[in-house]
């Protein structure tokens, strides 16, 4: 069983930014962000492969989110600039998908969330 943990949530202004973390246990292989809103599916963010090399991102954050991962710490980010209103939601780390997952159905491993909220 895997277990990621995320942190890194929290309370900011919109056109702000804010960096969330997800530690994984081990190494693991291809890793996703995904978030959900009150009443609406979880939705895909972004993943990124093992090595770092491919990231695969969803339209409503190019330009302005990116993925990086640190594998020598087991640890992936989440760095979101530029952030809106609507960008808030829980925020979920999965793994044991593929880069190009995009349904939370693809991916095995999830951490508990944490809540991104942006003020207008």
């Amino acid at each position: 069983q895997v277990q990621l943990v995320e942190s890194g949530g929290g309370l900011v202004q919109a056109g702000g930014p804010l960096s969330l973390s997800c530690v994984a246990p081990g190494r693991t292989s291809s890793m996703g962000w995904f978030r959900q809103a009150p009443g609406l599916e979880r939705e895909f963010v972004p993943a990124i492969n093992r090595s770092g090399s491919i990231t695969n991102y969803a339209d409503s954050v190019k330009g302005r989110f990116t993925i990086p991962r640190d594998n020598a710490k087991n640890t992936l980010y989440l760095q979101m600039n530029s952030l809106k209103p609507e960008d808030t939601a829980v925020y979920y780390c999965a793994a044991g998908g593929s880069v190009y997952s995009t349904s939370p159905l693809e991916y095995v491993y999830w951490g508990q969330g944490t809540q991104v909220t942006v003020s207008s």
